[in-house]
């Protein structure tokens, strides 16, 4: 119970705001990274790999995408609880 309550309490609402839509970011990034590496293997192998950055059309495209997102948004979320939010250094009395 007690990490519970150290846990939520290192939990800003803006630093997990930030992470959902750093995750979206990252995630919709890697969707296209990973449609072009798979458009592009395919054009070399001739494999007709049904993945392109299409995803109305594409239900394989969509899954991908919605899966890289959710991971995205899930390991972000955890670096926000897992990391002290840090603090300013308290400034020292300076001496004449």
């Amino acid at each position: 119970m007690i990490f519970m309550i150290e846990q939520s309490q290192n939990s800003n609402p803006l630093r997990l705001i930030a992470a959902v839509m750093l995750g979206i970011m990252v995630g919709s990034i890697l969707f296209f990274v990973v449609a072009l590496f798979i458009g592009s293997f395919n054009d070399l192998s001739g494999m007709h790999l049904s993945v392109s950055t299409n995803f109305a059309e594409n239900v394989w495209s969509l899954i991908l995408l919605i899966v890289l997102n959710i991971v995205c948004i899930a390991g972000f979320c955890w670096m926000v609880r897992t990391t002290p939010p840090s603090e300013p250094e308290p400034e020292s009395p300076s001496e004449p």
